[in-house]
């Protein structure tokens, strides 16, 4: 893919080690702020975030005001013209590493897209092995999440919590870490938590934060269960081979998007993906 060539050759290029740590954010950006917690985890209490410490974190797409949104406005427009045009309602987010920023991206997403008017998202952290949402969004959930979906220990109304950063509100399943992500990954409660996804929740958009695709067999195992993918690369942490080998695995899946991170753009004091 044409789009795979061009960040191979970025990925060769370009190893700026001053640029921004994650796309889309300013350096000097960093705020502070306590971690916000939900108290009970249940699904009708809806978790007000701390946007001081999402600041913090880099996440700052739930404020369309604020410019360092754009990039990821941009990137929500294309990841959903090409999953309308496809039909497609579940998005997986990868890297080919760790390190890349997919959880940043697919959160900062997920709050782009729920500032459509006629767009719900739900956010699941299926990154098992080192599970990083619940501490992007400063949430401490009251049980396993997607683990005990996994281990049909709970129910998806259960485990979904609605959090809400100043005005947007998304649905998010984080989960507690395992070792053994891949046997769950493959598991038939896998395929019935993605079947639930469709049936119950048909007018959401749904973002898997998944693990680094060449971390482990999970991602590969579970491409065609899911919709298509978006996937992350950071220069000067993504090698030019990484990349191509991800291209190589998912030449059977639709890629939706090839982000590139930390990318300093020329002419301009904040940064795109």
């Amino acid at each position: 893919m044409e789009n795979i060539r061009q960040a191979v050759e970025r990925a060769r290029g370009d190893r700026n080690p001053q640029a921004s740590k994650d796309a889309g954010v300013s350096r000097s950006s960093i705020g502070s702020g306590v971690a916000a917690q939900d108290a009970h985890g249940v699904a009708n209490n809806e978790c007000q975030l701390n946007t001081g410490y999402l600041q913090s974190k880099r996440v700052i797409a739930y404020d369309g005001s604020d410019q360092r949104s754009r990039p990821y406005d941009m990137l929500r427009t294309q990841v959903l013209q090409s999953m309308t045009l496809g039909g497609w309602k579940i998005l997986g987010v990868t890297s080919p590493g760790p390190g890349c920023g997919k959880t940043l991206t697919a959160t900062n997403l997920a709050f782009s897209i729920a500032r459509q008017s006629d767009q719900s998202v739900i956010l699941v952290d299926l990154d098992l092995q080192k599970p990083q949402v619940a501490n992007t969004l400063g949430i401490i959930p009251a049980n396993g999440g997607a683990l005990d979906l996994l281990q049909e220990r709970h129910s998806l109304a259960g485990a979904a919590i609605p959090v809400r950063a100043g005005d947007r509100s998304i649905l998010v399943v984080p989960t507690a870490s395992t070792r053994e992500s891949s046997e769950l990954i493959g598991s038939r409660a896998m395929r019935n938590l993605l079947q639930e996804f469709r049936r119950s929740y048909r007018s959401h958009i749904v973002v898997l934060d998944l693990p680094p695709m060449l971390a482990s067999d999970d991602v590969i195992s579970l491409l065609p269960q899911i919709d298509c993918v978006l996937l992350v690369a950071a220069v000067g942490t993504s090698k030019a081979t990484e990349i191509e080998e991800c291209n190589r695995h998912l030449k059977s899946c639709h890629l939706v998007r090839l982000v590139v991170n930390k990318c300093a753009e020329a002419n301009t004091n904040y940064y795109y993906y």
